[in-house]
């Protein structure tokens, strides 16, 4: 399809910039040099070690979100629908700070995405138990927002409990979300969570096509209804809490870019998929470099720069929706 061939091209393309551009001294052309193996040995270390461990991060990150996104505005059939406002980033978020707090990646790296992921899984299958074809989908979004509130308030109180300022600095730095200085290897540990959770949602892509008919209609095109709740659950909480292990907590994404691409494929929820993942991850990748280029002493937040554009796009894609009680 023409959409993710251009949206593909798109991304290779931001991640080349983000390697060509950053605070070095090196010219873009150096920097690009670098990634080709070419140039001297700090420029290289500077691209391999640094700028393109980042842009990876970024792009696997807004993703994994925008793939999430879609795949949950599919089987719930609510445009508003992503792991942020379900409350699953914010639960994985909890784990990923429990992990922090109890200094479980000394005892094993795995330590911090499982936790993620778990917590993730429970918000996730806490959501479809008690909302899918239970409520209607205002109910549902408040659900989300309860789960959300919860794990905020269970994060609060560990950080209030932290045994030291250094502890504490680390949770707060890392709830506002950030890709900086994450490695390859890093991003190794997370590849595979990505990846089997990627792959669940592509083998839900049919039956989430058959279930914007209706659950009595997708049944009787021979759809597995609960199969397809249970890959999009398992899918969902995969990406998400990788993703949050990875970068933190990361808003919005996940519903702005599957609301930019879906006229482009005639609001087929199937089709949906590849498109809002291409579209997210180039978005975060190019919001990371504008944080990186931002004249602070500090650098800017990613997170906080997701959260200042989403969630005015958010409240307008919300207030566009005309049959959100439906």
């Amino acid at each position: 399809m023409r959409i993710n061939l251009t949206l593909a091209l798109g991304a290779a393309l931001a991640i080349l910039l983000a390697c060509a551009v950053g605070s070095s001294a090196a010219t873009p052309q150096d920097a690009l040099a670098a990634l080709f193996g070419f140039g001297d040995a700090i420029g290289r270390a500077i691209v391999w070690e640094i700028r393109l461990p980042r842009a990876l991060a970024a792009f696997g990150v807004g993703a994994s979100l925008g793939l999430s996104g879609a795949a949950l505005q599919g089987m719930l059939r609510n445009p508003l629908a992503e792991p942020g406002t379900l409350g699953v980033s914010a639960a994985a978020a909890l784990g990923a700070v429990i992990a922090i707090y109890f200094n479980l990646a000394a005892f094993s790296l795995w330590a911090t995405p499982v936790l993620a992921i778990a917590l993730a899984l429970v918000a996730t299958s806490l959501v479809l138990w008690l909302g899918v074809g239970r409520v209607s989908v205002p109910q549902l979004i408040l659900i989300g927002v309860g789960i959300s509130s919860f794990a905020g308030a269970m994060m609060t109180l560990v950080m209030n409990l932290a045994p030291n300022p250094f502890s504490l600095a680390d949770m707060v730095n890392w709830l506002m979300g950030s890709v900086a200085n994450r490695s390859l290897d890093e991003l190794a540990l997370a590849a595979p969570f990505w990846i089997v959770g990627a792959g669940l949602l592509a083998t839900a892509a049919p039956g989430l096509r058959a279930l914007s008919l209706g659950e009595e209609t997708a049944t009787a095109l021979g759809a597995n209804v609960t199969d397809l709740q249970r890959r999009v659950v398992i899918g969902t909480a995969l990406l998400a809490g990788a993703s949050v292990a990875i970068a933190g907590t990361i808003g919005f994404v996940g519903i702005v870019a599957p609301h930019l691409v879906r006229g482009y494929v005639r609001y087929d929820p199937a089709a949906l998929l590849l498109p809002s993942a291409l579209l997210a991850g180039t978005i975060l990748v190019l919001a990371d470099i504008a944080v990186r280029l931002l004249p602070f002493d500090f650098e800017f937040k990613l997170g906080v720069a997701a959260a200042l554009i989403g969630a005015p796009a958010f409240i307008a894609i919300a207030a566009r929706v005309r049959t959100l009680g439906q």
